[in-house]
């Protein structure tokens, strides 16, 4: 398995990783309509590639030639010293591998000039929590808007020093 840059070949295979991710993890907290909902409006075709060109981000697959078992993306805030990890998701066959802390990794070094990686969480998400607390992130707050501004959906707010 390897880390790459995504590239828009890759959007569909994208796409179909987080519609599984995202109801492996979040049917039972929101339910399969809810969670259909959210997809559908997150994951569209045109929002994956936009994020191909956003400027100041790192949008990240892992690969093993056949699979894309993960994605990651990040990217800076209006503080270039913050930078906001959005999505880090890896396919429930391919967990606890170490490509969750591949595609982390390599986050972190795409941003040399930040000081803090910051990043929302489903609190009802332990799996997720529990491995970004084991890679040094912290609590530090809470918002009522996951994801995207009115999206009504509370999460924790976690943050990492870096450098």
């Amino acid at each position: 398995m390897f880390v790459r840059t995504a590239s828009e070949r890759d959007l569909e295979a994208v796409k179909a990783l987080l519609a599984e991710t995202w109801h492996a993890t979040y049917d039972a907290i929101y339910g399969v309509e809810r969670v259909n909902e959210i997809t559908s409006q997150w994951h569209t075709p045109a929002s994956l590639k936009a994020r191909l060109t956003q400027p100041n981000s790192e949008f990240l697959v892992a690969d093993d030639g056949k699979t894309i078992a993960g994605v990651a993306f990040a990217a800076a805030t209006d503080d270039p010293k913050v930078v906001k990890l959005r999505q880090l998701y890896v396919l429930p066959a391919f967990q606890h591998k170490g490509i969750g802390s591949m595609l982390l990794e390599e986050i972190e070094d795409s941003f040399p000039e930040a000081h803090t990686l910051r990043l929302e969480v489903e609190g009802a998400n332990a799996p997720a929590i529990s491995f970004y607390k084991a890679k040094g992130f912290v609590e530090a707050g809470q918002t009522g808007d996951c994801g995207t501004a009115g999206s009504g959906i509370p999460a924790l707010v976690f943050e990492k020093r870096l450098g």
